[in-house]
């Protein structure tokens, strides 16, 4: 368990290290995937097979040509023994073939020399890297391998993120010996790695996220969420702010208040700054929701699913990934996060359905429906943050309405936003990264939904069954003349239920859309890079 040192010193600026260091570190880490020292080396392969194509016979790689000509073509004897077609995601595992290598992975890539699919709106080639290399390192995992190599498949970024993504579990919490161990992994047979150690780094934010939202409430309260953002940033030399709750009185952040006063536990706001460039250049702000248990208030929800809410301050998680793979890829951009962090508790001192607080820019909003906080938490939060770093962009991450689960369920995020350019860069960055967003409404029908009577002027909870229609719609009352863009993620950054993500696992938090946010703005720093 996590321990707390959030003493006054964590209230003042904390400033850690040279941002060079990052890079050196996070590679160290990421290279010590063992979650325990082992005594014997087990080493497991993965190569991937191209599917066959009418009467020719499947291919493998290039890397995996030199590893059956190692093995005197014992590869391809299998392969066509066993009647692997290389169908996408489907293979075997074959055993002592290999001195070195006691476990080999043969895993399908579907057809060969496929791009982007315009109607997918996805990149077929990086996606089927990924899911190949993340479904030869879990076989091989589950088969004892300590270290495995893999494949770079042509895409080693992305069979880095797969393998990464896929070997990773939230082990914490079970005894040591039961524990699933975490193989090491390196790239076989491939000169590209730099490009490995980028999906290395990716990923990595992507299983920090994960480890956040996974964790369970009482191990992951908003003081706790606080320390382990300054231990996993701080080492980064990312500037980290920790605010308590004097300093959220000071600056009136009543509607935050308003949810948090509900729970015993103290809120927090953290302020985080990555600077890669200049200073004096505008940053892109970050905000993420981080209610880190969502009991409902006194609007309580229902028992069956009460505890995956501990999964609502998903969209903080992401954003600590997010700063932490900028700082560890050296973007250069400036970007700020502001994580409001605290519980929505049903007590007597919780808010109360139709309660009405007075927001920064003298708008009234009112607390409808107590379930649905998290427009409220993030409504003052939001306002303070663009007068004081006054941003050239807002992106928000939250998980708000509980419409886009219906409307996309696990396939991609539902983004809205007041700017073509910003959605458009999101959909290539979706497309790139096999995480993808869709565009949902943003009409000033919605508008009017939040506005039902006399008493207030805007309500959390407005009229209607598009509960993210009405939230984006609130937000974007808050956000007048700034490019900006919401993710709703309630439905993809939480636990995952149907069709998850052959690299992802199911039910359990998934850490999206973390990699689509940081390709995102590796686009924003580097337009002319393709």
């Amino acid at each position: 368990m996590h321990s707390v040192r959030l003493m006054s010193a964590l209230c003042a600026r904390i400033q850690c290290t040279s941002p060079a260091r990052c890079g050196a570190l996070a590679q160290l880490q990421l290279r010590q995937y063992a979650a325990e020292k082992c005594d014997s080396v087990i080493k497991g392969v993965v190569v991937g097979v191209y599917a066959k194509e009418g009467d020719r016979p499947p291919k493998m790689t290039s890397s995996g040509e030199k590893f059956d000509d190692r093995v005197q073509g014992k590869i391809t004897e299998l392969i066509r023994e066993t009647g692997l077609k290389g169908e996408l995601g489907k293979g075997r595992v074959f055993m002592n073939v290999d001195a070195e290598f006691r476990a080999v992975a043969v895993v399908g890539l579907g057809q060969e020399g496929v791009g982007f699919n315009d109607l997918e709106m996805i990149d077929e080639g990086m996606e089927n890297a990924r899911v190949a290399a993340g479904v030869g390192a879990r076989a091989l995992q589950l088969q004892g391998c300590t270290d495995v190599f893999v494949d770079s498949m042509e895409y080693a970024e992305q069979a880095a993120e797969g393998s990464a993504l896929a070997i990773y579990r939230y082990n914490t919490n079970r005894r040591r010996r039961d524990r699933t161990h975490i193989p090491k992994l390196e790239l076989y047979d491939s000169p590209d790695s730099d490009a490995w150690t980028r999906g290395l780094f990716k990923a990595e934010s992507q299983n920090l996220a994960r480890r956040l939202a996974d964790t369970p409430a009482n191990q992951m309260t908003p003081s706790i969420f606080a320390q382990s953002t300054v231990d996993a940033l701080c080492p980064c030399g990312i500037s980290v702010e920790v605010r308590g709750m004097d300093w959220i009185e000071s600056k009136n952040l009543s509607s935050f208040l308003m949810v948090a006063k509900g729970s015993c536990e103290p809120p927090v706001i953290l302020e985080i700054s990555y600077c890669g460039t200049a200073p004096e250049d505008k940053p892109i702000l970050l905000l993420g929701k981080g209610l880190t248990f969502n009991s409902g208030g006194l609007c309580l929800r229902p028992k069956n699913c009460l505890s995956m809410y501990r999964g609502c301050m998903a969209g903080a998680a992401s954003c600590v990934g997010v700063i932490r793979a900028a700082a560890a890829l050296s973007l250069p951009v400036n970007v700020t996060a502001v994580l409001p962090l605290c519980e929505n508790m049903a007590s007597g001192m919780g808010a109360k359905p139709g309660d009405i607080v007075s927001l920064l820019n003298g708008k009234t909003l009112g607390f409808v429906d107590v379930s649905k906080a998290g427009v409220v938490a993030m409504a003052d939060p939001l306002l303070y943050a663009q007068t004081t770093f006054k941003p050239r962009m807002v992106v928000d991450v939250a998980t708000v309405g509980y419409s886009v689960c219906p409307a996309l369920g696990g396939a991609a995020a539902g983004i809205f936003s007041n700017s073509n350019f910003v959605y458009k860069q999101f959909e290539k960055a979706g497309g790139l990264t096999g995480d993808r967003v869709w565009r949902l409404p943003l009409w000033r029908y919605y508008k009017e939904l939040i506005s039902p009577n006399e008493t207030f002027d805007i309500s959390n909870r407005g009229r209607g069954p598009a509960s993210s229609c009405i939230a984006a719609a609130v937000l974007h009352e808050l956000v007048p003349c700034v490019d900006w863009a919401h993710l709703d993620i309630r439905n993809v950054g939480m636990l995952t239920r149907y069709n998850p993500l052959p690299y992802l696992l199911k039910d359990r938090m998934t850490g999206r859309p973390t990699r689509t946010i940081v390709q995102f703005l590796f686009q924003m720093a580097c337009p002319d890079r393709k």
